[in-house]
């Protein structure tokens, strides 16, 4: 976590498609297809916990003819990122509803971190929700005002509840731009490194935080299980993908996804673990090193930025691209299969899938339990 830490400190210090034929989505999830895809950015703010404000990214479905706005363009402070294919705040599908995803970034990192599975996700038919968690974010790494992790931890699946309580909020309300967009009845959680962490315990409970009944699913990737009690993690009985990299240094493969996938009670639930993958190949990391190398950063930032890169860059790591690819492929099958519902995306959860197309994974799989 503390590389992610470092790789976010940059990257916002730094304060988020392409149109695609609706048969696309029968296509191999693996990339963008399907619907073009907006984005906004909102402020949320929770008066139940002393007015603490979230910066939310919303990534959704739009029409065809709707998709006539600019590119989504990411602003990183000492740069601007244009997507290759978010649009800037166009009028939602009127397609809808659509399952939910939200989104945790990790420890010390932004709501955006991971936008190519972003994009992909919103491109598969999914409203998908991504924070800031305050008080956890690269800016306040850069400002000195991070909170303490048990503060941290504690506040992590309470933004994630609020977030869902605030999507049910405009998807409810007639005259909200999100009116009737999101399927309040299939609703998951993903989330990279500690944002895992808040996958899990939005699953399971944490300390006095019940478990949210509201979410159906939940993708933890290279996620940072340790502050879970075995007692919490075995109460997760939900349909859950565990998404890891065998050369994670950070938060290593071994105990952290392998004792939760013992514990796990889910009776659908998958693990794949990436092949030479490191920490941060489940970001957009390398994007960010290109961008922000361009936009001239002092040579302290510079080698803070190159030195996190090392667990997503790396030349003996799987290409970052391959490792993004396989992200989509596994999320878009998981959460189409799972919150769709639509049993044809079970395919791709099959060891038989991975073995005939040679996929670098070491695939488990349990149902049943």
């Amino acid at each position: 976590m503390q590389r992610l830490l470092s790789l976010a400190i940059v990257a916002t210090v730094v304060a988020s498609v392409v149109a695609a034929p609706a048969s696309a989505r029968q296509s191999t999830p693996d990339g963008i297809a399907g619907w073009d895809v907006g984005f906004t950015t909102v402020e949320i703010v929770d008066a139940d916990r002393d007015d603490r404000t979230l910066t939310v990214d919303v990534w959704y479905p739009v029409d065809a003819a709707d998709a006539t706005t600019g590119p989504a363009v990411l602003d990183l402070f000492v740069a601007g990122y244009e997507l290759d294919h978010a649009l800037a705040d166009p009028v939602a599908s009127s397609a809808g509803p659509f399952p939910l995803v939200v989104f945790s970034h990790g420890s010390g990192g932004f709501r955006s971190q991971s936008w190519t599975l972003l994009e992909a996700l919103a491109s598969q038919g999914f409203v998908v929700v991504a924070p800031d968690h305050a008080g956890n974010t690269a800016l306040d790494g850069f400002f000195g005002t991070l909170d303490p992790f048990p503060v941290v931890a504690a506040n992590r699946p309470r933004d994630i509840s609020f977030v869902i309580d605030e999507v049910t909020a405009w998807t409810n309300e007639p005259a909200n731009r999100f009116a009737g967009l999101v399927d309040l009845e299939h609703i998951g959680v993903a989330g990279h490194s500690f944002g895992g962490f808040t996958a899990l315990a939005v699953a399971s409970g944490f300390g006095d935080y019940e478990a949210d009944d509201r979410v159906d699913a939940i993708m933890p990737i290279a996620a940072a299980a340790g502050a879970l009690s075995d007692d919490e993690l075995a109460s997760i009985d939900i349909p859950t993908l565990l998404l890891s990299g065998t050369q994670d240094q950070t938060v290593s493969l071994d105990p952290n996804t392998t004792e939760t996938w013992e514990l796990l009670s889910s009776k659908e639930a998958y693990r794949i673990d990436v092949v030479d993958g490191g920490h941060n190949s489940f970001t957009n990391v390398c994007d960010l090193v290109e961008v922000l190398l361009d936009a001239g950063l002092p040579p302290a930032l510079l080698e803070t930025l190159i030195s996190s890169a090392e667990e997503g860059c790396a030349p003996e790591l799987i290409d970052i691209e391959e490792a993004q690819r396989l992200m989509v492929l596994y999320a878009s099958s998981f959460f189409r299969s799972t919150l769709g519902p639509d049993a044809r995306y079970q395919r791709y959860l099959n060891p038989t899938y991975a073995a005939r197309e040679d996929l670098p994974v070491d695939y488990f799989v349990h149902r049943g339990r």
